[in-house]
């Protein structure tokens, strides 16, 4: 299992960032942020091959399943 930052909406927002900072901003002034969109993968298939038992109630919650 992985419980992360998703890196699509992360690498979304320095583009936002970026754009700012072409506009003209100042980037001290810019306000830091927090990643705020995380995502939870599970290798079903490697916990199959140690014997670990993942309930259904995680995997439905679960953002990507590796079969």
């Amino acid at each position: 299992m992985s419980y992360g930052v998703d890196f699509l909406d992360l690498f979304a927002r320095v583009a936002g960032y970026v754009d700012k900072i072409l506009k003209g901003a100042k980037p001290a002034d810019l306000p830091i942020e927090q990643p705020t969109k995380f995502e939870l993968a599970i290798n079903n298939k490697t916990a199959r091959l140690l014997g670990i038992k993942i309930p259904s109630s995680i995997l439905l919650r679960a953002d990507r399943v590796i079969d």
